[in-house]
């Protein structure tokens, strides 16, 4: 043959003479022929005969193929070894042809037929159509050499468990004259009997042979053989093309370990292998298909609109090849391989669907806080707030969720709804907390700004209603609080136990506000004392600073001062909110007034026993817990209170004292007796001259203008020496000053204010430690009116007053 008919057809040894199966050969040939294509539109030929009686050329004549032909004129030997295929040219639908190795070959020798059945069990497990080529004189003969030859495809048929029957062609060779209708009936007749000689299982002993074969003879029937009717009519158990050559391997496998070849269960075993092939190549391609790529990508960084449509789409694709590749194939095998792609298939890409409900759930998680916040702060009411959020968001994330639902899987999105319900209520939960939290916070901070100050003011005032104001207070602006924050948490239909709770820790907020604040205002109690004494023994009732003339009874004063600072510890002792009666002013005034502190202990001490009612640690009829200053703390504290403000009674007493000194400027009686009986010449000559008189009064006029002017008393308050030197750098200004208002006076003139100032400055610029001395009076009658000039000292003893307190509050 040519070599154009060999690239049509390609032969190729399938199995060699040794046994061994082309594999390699096998999958090139499918490939160059496109096989696999064809699905069940395929036929498989073979032939069998002796050595040497002409198969492979009946076979090139018959389909047009290219196996080698023996060489006549070299002699008769073998020329096919093994089993060889090809592809029928020119005929429809695809036909493959099989030319096996003849039997009864001197080659392999009279007892080596193990190939001969193997080969011949192949041939009929594989093919459709079986052609047997027998010489025309051996029909009729008892010892023919086609003998040997059927008894070995009977016997291997029986060992074939095939649903199907196999055509076999008798060929006849170099046909004498005798007609083929005498040699039909001798035929069959021999093959009968070779067909009952042969040993059958107990299941096929009564089968006739038309049961596993259809005898046919050799015409023009092998266009269309797979037809209806056609030469390979019988098409039950066909392997599909694409799975053929699996098929064949396993075939010849069983075949070499003598085995029972069970073709229906190698039907079965042949569809799972090629179904499973299909499937895993699908889910191959699904691996790397582009669409999916990009679809899988685009869930992860986001929602992807129609993402259920577009992976639904992408999986029926590679379903649907499956499908069309193998349609062929055992049913039972087909639809359990499609499920199992399926469900592998579907189990791939179920992350990307996981990923696109994660971003569905955290996307209506989102879209709830958004409209949360957006109805609050719209005023809408917590509770009703998060029912309409919650049921807007879980409505879009259900259509979403159908957005996103593969057509193949039965996936359910309810786990992930219920992680999102669930998130929605912990959100609620903390949106609550926190609103709820944000809200107890105002209302404290309106307590905190209704009660501190107000408060404060109270305890500073220290009087017998400080405590009833505070309850009257603190009930008023609780209340007030309540009521709001009842109208407001309303909203949030909380139970009526939650309320309730909330309420008690907002009254038990504003008592411990109080309550802190009288302890603060406990720990300076002893500072508050001695502004409270300071004030009281240093102003009148009218508050009008005390000046201290030497009418006043300081011991009365002091008395008053000292009880209004003990009320004000008496106040501070406890904490009054529960309109309990208690006796704590009148222990501590009658322990603590009048010396009583130190008359007990001297009289304790006498007596050997405790009977101080202040020598204890807690208040009768009081709760300790209530308790802010313990009875021995108060003593403690009234000891140190007395201690501190001695030294302000003891400046007044010597401030009144220095008052009474500064006013009595005349001296003792017997001085004037003696000045009057010393001087009497001198007063005798004054009288006997009244200019001497007159001078003496003018002298009297002008000292006494100096007097006012330099403000001789202040200026020795500070001593002797710091006086003198603040007369004497002040004396020459003042003279001029006054020479020259009298000058201006002579002349009729009236001048204001220079003088005053030049003296002034003068003062400045020479003493820095000493005050700016008043103004000249532009009147010397007015400068001679000693009652209402002679105030000086009072003044002088108030600024000492004032010092005297700055003193002690310093030290304080």
């Amino acid at each position: 043959m040519g070599q154009s008919a060999e690239e049509d057809c390609f032969p190729t040894q399938l199995i060699d003479g040794k046994g061994e199966f082309n594999v390699e050969g096998l999958d090139t040939f499918v490939k160059k022929t496109k096989l696999s294509d064809s699905g069940l539109s395929y036929a498989v030929v073979a032939i069998m005969g002796p050595q040497s009686s002409g198969k492979s050329t009946l076979l090139n004549h018959l389909f047009k193929t290219s196996f080698r032909e023996m060489d006549a004129f070299a002699g008769r030997s073998q020329t096919t070894k093994g089993i060889w295929m090809a592809k029928c040219v020119g005929i429809e639908p695809f036909t493959l042809v099989m030319d096996l190795e003849g039997t009864d070959g001197r080659e392999r020798g009279e007892d080596d037929t193990t190939f001969e059945k193997q080969s011949a069990l192949f041939a009929l497990a594989v093919a459709d159509i079986v052609l047997i080529n027998m010489w025309c004189h051996d029909i009729g003969r008892e010892q023919a050499a086609n003998k040997p030859l059927l008894k070995t495809v009977f016997q291997v048929m029986l060992r074939l468990f095939s649903p199907r029957k196999t055509t076999l062609l008798f060929v006849i060779r170099d046909k004498t004259k005798t007609p083929m209708d005498l040699l039909e009936p001798v035929l069959r007749e021999d093959i009968q009997k070779i067909w009952d000689l042969v040993r059958k299982p107990q299941a096929h002993k009564n089968t006739p042979l038309s049961e596993f074969f259809n005898v046919a003879e050799l015409r023009q029937r092998f266009f269309h053989s797979i037809s209806p009717g056609g030469l390979a009519g019988d098409r039950r158990g066909v392997v599909p093309a694409s799975g053929f050559s699996f098929s064949s391997q396993e075939i010849w496998k069983v075949i070499k370990e003598n085995r029972d070849l069970d073709l229906p269960a190698h039907k079965v075993m042949v569809a799972t292998v090629r179904c499973e092939e299909i499937a895993n190549e699908k889910l191959h391609h699904l691996a790397t298909d582009e669409s999916w790529l990009e679809l899988q990508k685009a869930a992860e960084d986001g929602l992807v609109p129609g993402f259920g449509r577009k992976l639904s789409s992408i999986l029926e694709k590679y379903i649907s090849e499956y499908d069309a590749e193998a349609i062929y194939f055992d049913e039972g095998v087909r639809k359990e391989k499609r499920l199992q792609l399926k469900s592998k298939a579907l189990d791939f890409v179920y992350s990307a669907y996981a990923t696109m409900l994660g971003h569905l759930r955290s996307n209506a998680l989102e879209s709830f806080k958004i409209r949360l916040e957006q109805s609050l702060n719209q005023g809408k009411g917590f509770a009703n707030a998060v029912r309409d959020a919650q049921q807007s968001c879980l409505l879009v994330f259900d259509k979403a969720c159908e957005d996103a639902a593969v057509k193949q899987a039965t996936w359910n999105a309810s786990k992930v709804r219920e992680k999102l319900s669930r998130d929605i209520h912990s959100h609620a939960s903390s949106a609550q907390t926190a609103r709820l939290s944000e809200l107890i916070a105002n209302y404290e901070k309106r307590l905190t700004q209704a009660l501190s100050e107000p408060v404060e003011s109270l305890f500073e005032a220290g009087g017998k209603e400080t405590w009833p104001s505070i309850r009257t207070l603190l009930k008023r602006e609780t209340e007030a609080a309540v009521t709001d924050f009842l109208d407001v948490v309303t909203g949030f239909e909380l139970d009526h136990a939650t309320i309730d709770d909330m309420v008690q820790n907002l009254k038990d907020y504003s008592r411990s506000l109080v309550e802190k604040k009288a302890r603060e205002e406990a720990a300076k109690i002893l500072i508050r004392m001695k502004d409270r004494f300071s004030t009281v023994f240093s102003h009148d009732k009218d508050s009008i600073p005390r000046v201290w003339t030497g009418k006043e009874d300081i011991r009365a004063i002091t008395k008053d001062a000292r009880a209004e600072a003990l009320r004000l510890l008496s106040v501070m002792a406890a904490v009054r909110l529960d309109e309990r009666p208690d006796k704590i002013e009148s222990t501590l005034f009658s322990s603590l007034m009048d010396g009583a502190v130190s008359d007990t202990s001297s009289h304790n001490r006498r007596l050997g026993a405790s009977t101080d009612p202040l020598a204890s640690s807690s208040w009768e009829k009081v709760p300790p817990k209530d308790v802010l200053l313990t009875p021995v703390q108060c003593k403690s504290l009234w000891r140190q209170f007395k201690s501190e403000t001695e030294y302000t009674v003891t400046q007044a007493i010597s401030a009144q004292e220095a008052h009474k000194r500064n006013n009595n400027w005349l001296p003792p009686a017997w001085a004037i007796v003696l000045m009057f009986v010393l001087g009497f010449n001198e007063l005798m000559m004054l009288l006997k001259n009244p200019l001497y008189l007159l001078g003496l009064f003018v002298a009297f006029l002008l000292c006494k203008a100096l007097w006012v002017q330099l403000d001789v008393p202040r200026e020795f308050q500070h001593g002797a020496l710091a006086g003198v030197l603040s007369i004497t750098s002040k004396f020459l200004p003042t003279v001029m000053n006054l020479l020259r208002k009298l000058a201006e006076e002579a002349q009729g003139k009236t001048t204001q204010g220079v003088p005053e100032y030049s003296a002034s400055q003068s003062y400045r610029h020479q003493s820095h430690s000493h005050s700016i001395p008043e103004s000249v009076s532009s009147n010397i009658s007015s400068l001679a009116d000693d009652d209402a000039e002679y105030s000086s000292p009072a003044l002088v003893q108030r600024r000492s007053t004032s010092n005297v307190r700055e003193t002690e509050i310093s030290e304080m």
